[in-house]
């Protein structure tokens, strides 16, 4: 793998608008209309929600993470694809590299919606 550039420097108020949080995944089915992705449903203590991520081809079996903690991104725009509707981002380390992707996760179990930051 070749490491990639550093990105622009931007601010800590511009990170600061970011709400990355922990969630619990409950469980990942499949998403019919599509060839990658997956929809998690997402435990974040006060409330779930569903967001879909692309992982079909990343795992032999999806649902191998499900009851793992890991990071989400979760004050983006909701965004429909196809068909359904995803209420945020996972996090996760290595698809940006072209390396098979892992979860950014706490090392030890957190209470479910605890903020990254």
């Amino acid at each position: 793998m070749t490491v990639a550039k550093v990105k622009p420097t931007i601010s800590p108020e511009l990170l600061n608008q970011i709400d990355i949080r922990v969630g619990t995944i409950e469980s990942v089915s499949d998403v019919e209309n599509s060839e990658k992705l997956v929809a998690l449903r997402v435990n974040f203590g006060d409330h779930k929600r569903t967001i879909l991520a692309a992982m079909k081809r990343e795992r032999a079996s999806p649902r191998e993470i499900e009851g793992k903690q890991a990071l989400f991104v979760v004050n983006l725009s909701p965004r429909e694809m196809a068909g359904m509707v995803s209420e945020g981002m996972l996090f996760d380390i290595g698809y940006l590299d072209g390396i098979t992707p892992v979860l950014a996760m706490p090392e030890t179990p957190v209470p479910d919606g605890t903020r990254a930051g």
